[in-house]
């Protein structure tokens, strides 16, 4: 805007002293005609053009020269000589423009010199007026430009930047819904501009594409769902075959061994089935909580004889530490999970005696399971609670990457959160931090 408006005045300034340039000399070539009229009438006298309409004395003035440029006659404005003899003698051949500071003239003067007949011989006539009106028009459209151009460029700019502001308006309003935008809630959509435009178009574009992934995602869900629903049926009878064929199949220590793996193994396939289940169901926030009154001491002592056989075949301990009183308003069921799976975790993991701990403060009941093993590996950062997370630390070489996915999923039907507590020792220390019984109901 800036160039362009510089560039206008530029424009502007060259015109107009073209313009007033040209009515100078226009100006001067009707001078020229009347005073060459009154000389002719009166010869080489110019008495009468020096009192009379043809001269101003400030800035006008008129002289008479020989061919070889010696002053004849002339107004009292300007005494000397203002042609030398090389300009009376071109001035001869026919009308000659001239501009120079004169004395006696303000500022530069311009000049038109003729020839001029007179009787038999010639003479040449120079018409001259100052230029200081043109100047002082000229430095009035400079000063009135370094003041209009940079308010017009002030205006141009605070225009343009409301109109390109209202005009992206659309676009921030949805690159704010697409912040907010999230598959888990499903339906959300992108605002589209009421003008039927490019950035319209770009709208319903994105909203067809959150379509397709929204249909996508939920087909997924959906097929993890049914998976794990049908799976649960043929492992528990897999898991009852089993069990069965320990009781009877004898005393050979290698197909007890066998079966015995076996039976572990699915044990965990109907776990691994139970999760996703329940990873679907909160998906799509329909995970149950049925809430019961909670003695937090007896439900820590159940989960650790829970795994006590466990943790002596691996010479550890599970030790709670929980005072005697503290109540928790949630659901057993799903709290048993969430620290069953910690504790597994720290089994599988771990390393050192597990700490079942727990305290309760006027805003949160917590429930810490800590362990002294390798620790979480420091590449997940805050990631350990999302789904299917895996690394290359010693603590998730194996499973399903679902345990801490679960707890998190049981903590936020519950209204709590699960956390990764930083002791300042080796191990890892699991933190679920539930709202106390009066706030919780």
């Amino acid at each position: 805007m800036l160039l362009v408006l510089v560039a206008a005045a530029t424009f502007v300034y060259v015109r107009q002293r073209a313009d007033l340039t040209e009515t100078i000399d226009h100006g001067l070539a009707r001078r020229s005609d009347d005073v060459a009229a009154v000389i002719r009438q009166s010869g080489t006298s110019l008495a009468q053009v020096g009192g009379g309409r043809l001269t101003d004395p400030e800035d006008t003035f008129v002289q008479v020269l020989t061919p070889g440029g010696r002053r004849v006659d002339g107004t009292r404005a300007v005494r000397p000589p203002v042609l030398d003899p090389a300009e009376a003698r071109r001035a001869t051949q026919g009308p000659t423009e001239l501009e120079r500071e004169l004395p006696g003239i303000e500022g530069t003067a311009r000049m038109l010199a003729r020839p001029l007949a007179v009787g038999r011989g010639q003479l040449i006539l120079v018409v001259g007026v100052s230029l200081a009106d043109r100047e002082e028009t000229l430095s009035n459209l400079v000063r009135s430009f370094l003041i209009g151009v940079p308010v017009a460029v002030l205006l141009a700019s605070g225009i343009g930047y409301w109109l390109a502001s209202a005009g992206l308006a659309p676009v921030e309003a949805m690159r704010r819904r697409a912040k907010q935008v999230s598959l888990e809630r499903g339906g959300e959509r992108l605002p589209l501009p009421a003008a039927h435009d490019e950035i319209r178009r770009l709208g319903e574009t994105l909203n067809e594409m959150l379509a397709r992934l929204e249909d996508s995602f939920q087909r997924e869900r959906r097929f993890v769902a049914d998976a794990s629903h049908e799976l649960r049926t043929p492992i528990a009878v897999l898991k009852a075959e089993l069990e069965a064929a320990i009781r009877i199949g004898g005393d050979d220590p290698e197909v007890r061994r066998s079966v015995a793996v076996a039976l572990e193994e699915t044990d965990h396939l109907a776990q691994l089935a139970e999760d996703l289940l329940l990873i679907a169901r909160a998906a799509d926030g329909r995970l149950p909580v049925q809430r019961e009154q909670l003695e937090v001491r007896e439900l820590l002592e159940r989960t650790r004889q829970r795994f006590a056989d466990r943790a002596r075949e691996q010479h550890r301990e599970i030790r709670v530490d929980a005072p005697a009183g503290v109540s928790l308003s949630a659901d057993p069921l799903r709290v048993r999970q969430a620290l069953g799976n910690l504790v597994d975790n720290a089994l599988r993991h771990g390393g050192g005696e597990i700490r079942l701990s727990a305290r309760r403060s006027p805003q949160a009941v917590e429930l810490d399971v800590a362990d002294h093993g390798p620790g979480l590996p420091s590449e997940l950062g805050g990631r350990v609670f999302e789904r299917f997370t895996s690394g290359d630390g010693s603590r998730i070489r194996s499973g399903a990457g679902l345990g801490l996915a679960i707890v998190r999923a049981i903590a936020e039907a519950h209204g709590a959160t699960a956390t990764i507590v930083d002791t300042g020792s080796a191990g890892a220390t699991v933190r679920l931090r539930f709202p106390p019984p009066t706030l919780a109901e």
